[in-house]
């Protein structure tokens, strides 16, 4: 049999304890501690529709001149990120499911190497992915707040250097926790993600609060007494949209490195750790909402959009 799945060996729980009061109380509190298997079916067709959609961001961006600014660039670093995220976990599903039906027979050793590959792979996709999602969000940030400034404060320069430092940090830190595979590459991990979702969420809320306010000066000047509640209505669904997202998609995952870290023997966190494949499948959901949010909201890119997918067709525009 091949071992479990993307990350799933170097991220999996510690043995448990052979105590057999804290066993009976596990199989009372969980019916098993087996791992919850998910089709894998489900991760191919969602992997495949990630790699599709992203991909049409990329060609979008990359054909049209027009989208060739900072912003986009962050975009489609994004949605690079995401298909790395789809192409890495479809591999080694595939290569999983060839080895257990018998179709690949390679040696024990050789597939030890190859677990390792793909999952520095996927380690430096997701951690590319989040770090671009904090990226867009300093973006965002910086156009709303410096608005005169911007094309000062963010040029083609250093949007470029930011994207390289992301790639580089991302594919030498995924090589490091794979090599060192350790208690303090999970704490790593945890602290990483904290830290973009405080980012994240902070930029955002304060980017939430300043367009309320210029709502409600805009109705105090020209006596709108709905204008501030619509505005605020909408800037707060689009904030819940944002920062549910992140955390129903990514939540979970780092959940389950936090458990591994303060509780990897006590029954509750070991139920919650059969539920690991699940936390990925929400990982790649999250690859196939993101050019949703960040990308397809754009009327320049949607009409790009368009005309990729016409050309592919084979229809002329």
């Amino acid at each position: 049999m091949p071992e479990a799945s993307p990350m799933r060996v170097h991220l999996d729980f510690p043995n448990g304890t052979t105590d057999p009061l804290v066993n009976w109380t596990n199989e009372t509190f969980c019916a098993s501690e087996q791992q919850v298997v998910i089709p894998s079916e489900l991760f191919l067709t969602l992997g495949a529709m990630s790699f599709v959609e992203n991909l049409l961001v990329v060609a979008a961006i990359v054909k049209n001149r027009n989208l060739h600014s900072p912003m986009y660039y962050f975009i489609c670093c994004l949605a690079v990120s995401d298909m790395l995220v789809s192409v890495s976990n479809l591999v080694e599903t595939l290569f999983m499911l060839l080895i257990e039906h018998g179709m690949l027979v390679i040696e024990a050793s050789l597939v030890k190497q190859v677990d390792n590959v793909m999952d520095m792979l996927i380690c430096s996709s997701l951690m590319s992915s989040l770090s671009f999602l904090g990226v867009i969000a300093m973006d965002r940030y910086i156009t709303i707040f410096y608005a005169l400034r911007y094309h000062s404060i963010m040029t083609i320069q250093r949007a470029a250097i930011l994207m390289v430092a992301v790639w580089l940090v991302s594919i030498v830190s995924s090589i490091l926790f794979i090599a060192y595979d350790s208690t303090a590459v999970l704490m790593c991990l945890v602290a990483f993600f904290l830290s973009v979702l405080t980012l994240i969420a902070g930029l955002y809320i304060h980017m939430f609060m300043l367009a309320h306010r210029h709502a409600r000066q805009i109705s105090t000047m020209y006596g709108k007494q709905h204008a501030p509640q619509f505005t605020s209505m909408k800037g707060a669904i689009t904030l819940t949209i944002l920062l549910g997202v992140f955390l129903i998609c990514w939540g979970p995952f780092f959940l389950h490195l936090i458990l591994i870290l303060i509780c990897p023997s006590r029954p509750a966190c070991k139920c919650y750790f059969r539920y690991f494949s699940l936390y990925l499948i929400l990982i790649i959901c999250n690859s196939v909402v993101d050019p949703i949010i960040y990308a397809f909201r754009s009327q320049e890119l949607r009409r790009t959009l368009k005309e990729v997918a016409l050309c592919l067709c084979g229809i002329s525009v």
